[in-house]
């Protein structure tokens, strides 16, 4: 079953939830940057979360960015989503190993270490929203819900789960955020909470073939789930050689200059895909020449 992002409302509109499948995209995402099995979990994690916050957003062009970064071997993680479903995302460091943690699970916790959750959603204004705090497990789904009450003052649980095969292939991977509507009645609020203690882990959920409304109903069924819609979700990268090319003639005509005078090709390669880009000379001097013009119209401007 291809990945898809559920959005939901129970309790009469006093909570509202998402769950996503996204087995697939987080395979992808292993394949492209080699990641170990802690990191794959660590980045099938943070981008379930982004693809489902993502799908909050209301604009065709909204765009949101998670960022991690702490003092363990990882080092950090960097993922973006659209409103659309569209997910990519990048570690500092693919083949971390570490021991399981006390609980037998991978270790993302201790591969992520101390550090910062960072929540930027550019939303076409003028400055971008930026929302940060201390992360505190580095296990992500408790980082994500310390964000939401202390940042977004938004009671919500967010579980988050990555499973692998022995081949260290990705086995399962998904997740649910559940939040709670200024106006919903404590009598509500005690309920969920005694329900999210008793619910099994995401893994377990998937295991058992939970589909994501399934995972919702196991829930919420008693609170008047509401499915409204789903959403495909998929590891999606728009980087091109065009879009490349532009970022290099943002260079200083200094910089261009010295990588020209090597007299050889170069490749570029996205962070977000590993997606390598080749650039011959002949293309270098074109790029130079188009930023040398664009730079000598900007001081007539200023002039």
């Amino acid at each position: 079953m291809s990945d898809y992002i559920v959005r939901a409302t129970a309790a009469d509109s006093q909570i509202r939830a998402f769950a996503i499948t996204s087995r697939e995209l987080t395979e992808e995402a292993r394949q492209r940057h080699g990641c170990s099995p802690i990191v794959t979990a660590a980045m099938g994690r943070l981008m379930s979360a982004a693809a489902m916050m993502g799908s909050m957003m209301k604009g065709e062009k909204d765009l949101l960015t998670l960022q991690i970064g702490g003092d363990g071997p990882m080092r950090g993680l960097t993922v973006t989503a659209d409103a659309a479903g569209h997910v990519k995302g990048y570690p500092e460091e693919a083949a971390v190993l570490l021991p399981p943690n006390a609980a037998g699970k991978l270790n993302v916790g201790g591969a992520i270490g101390q550090g910062l959750l960072s929540v930027i959603k550019d939303m076409g204004l003028k400055e971008p929203y930026v929302g940060q705090t201390a992360l505190q497990t580095g296990e992500i789904a408790e980082d994500l819900t310390y964000y939401f009450a202390v940042s977004e003052q938004v009671p919500s649980s967010v579980g988050l789960g990555v499973l692998m095969n022995k081949d260290n292939t990705v086995r399962q991977a998904g997740g649910f955020i559940i939040q709670l509507m200024p106006y919903t009645q404590e009598a509500v609020i005690d309920r969920l909470e005694q329900k999210i203690t008793e619910i099994s882990s995401v893994t377990q959920m998937l295991e058992e073939g939970m589909s994501p409304e399934e995972m919702l109903s196991h829930i919420l069924g008693d609170f008047g789930l509401e499915i409204l819609d789903t959403l495909p979700a998929e590891f999606h990268c728009d980087c091109s050689k065009e879009r490349i090319g532009k970022a290099l003639a943002t260079l200083s005509p200094k910089d261009m200059d010295s990588i020209i005078e090597e007299n050889e090709p170069i490749e570029v390669k996205c962070h977000f895909c590993n997606t390598n880009y080749a650039f011959d000379v002949e293309e270098l001097k074109r790029i130079r020449e188009g930023s040398g013009k664009m730079s000598r119209e900007n001081r007539r401007e200023e002039a």
